[in-house]
């Protein structure tokens, strides 16, 4: 029986947890951040909360005899991914990635593309008119809305599951919770409600947010695009099929 560990927090890894579950050969364990209040818990035995950096992580897979760790995590967690890419080489478990692909600007897409989110903040900062008066939507998650505290003329739409802990003061700001996944028709009315005019956004990959993406196309309106960090060189696993079968050969062997 192989005693793997999944990195989640993503509808990969639920995904993965599902096919995992009551598996004849792999025992798996799927680690939650903590960092959503309310997460979608995966149908196998789950821990929530940190290792305690590299160290930790690599002591915990030596105190449970981990033979595998597949870091499902959120493309934009890298310190999570910096650590399980310094744990397993510590410790000789093989560790693979599994993420979704990243979006890529197609036809009628008006991305500016940027390396975080301050230049991200200096984009929108740097916007002319504050926009018209036009809303800056941001769809980056609770954590990097402080960023933006660097452009605060603008008008913002924040969206998150969770709410910024504290509040950045933004003087002109609307918060609104919700989780995906979104429809364009709802995109699409929600930019124009709130008479959006460029959105900032994660490249996460993924279909659960996507939509504001095709609304955004519609409208003609720009999005600010933050890449992807440039990872930690751990091999990719392509596909959900991929991951499963990764796990089975090292079982069977």
């Amino acid at each position: 029986m192989l005693n793997a560990l999944i990195l989640g927090g993503t509808t990969q890894a639920t995904a993965l947890a599902r096919r995992l579950a009551g598996h004849a050969t792999v025992n798996a364990t799927v680690s939650l951040a903590g960092r959503t209040k309310n997460p979608v818990l995966p149908p196998l035995p789950t821990r929530i909360g940190g290792f305690g950096g590299a160290d930790g992580l690599a002591a915990y897979l030596v105190e449970h005899k981990v033979g595998a760790v597949i870091d499902a995590t959120h493309p934009f967690a890298d310190q999570i991914s910096a650590n399980a890419a310094a744990a397993c080489a510590r410790t000789g478990v093989p560790l693979r990635l599994f993420s979704r692909p990243a979006w890529q600007a197609g036809p009628g897409d008006r991305w500016i593309i940027v390396p975080d989110m301050a230049a991200a903040a200096a984009a929108v900062r740097d916007w002319p008119d504050p926009l018209n008066d036009g809303c800056v939507f941001l769809t980056i998650g609770r954590q990097e809305v402080a960023a933006f505290l660097a452009a605060p003329d603008h008008r913002y739409l924040i969206r998150a599951v969770d709410p910024p802990e504290p509040m950045p003061a933004l003087p002109r700001a609307r918060l609104i919770l919700e989780r995906g996944p979104f429809t364009v028709e709802a995109e699409t009315a929600l930019m124009r409600a709130h008479s959006v005019a460029v959105i900032v956004s994660k490249n996460s990959g993924g279909s659960a947010t996507d939509a504001k993406l095709e609304a955004a196309r519609r409208l003609a309106l720009p999005v600010v695009m933050v890449d992807r960090p440039p990872g930690h060189g751990v091999p990719g696993l392509p596909d959900l099929d991929a991951a499963l079968a990764w796990l089975e050969g090292l079982a069977g062997g």
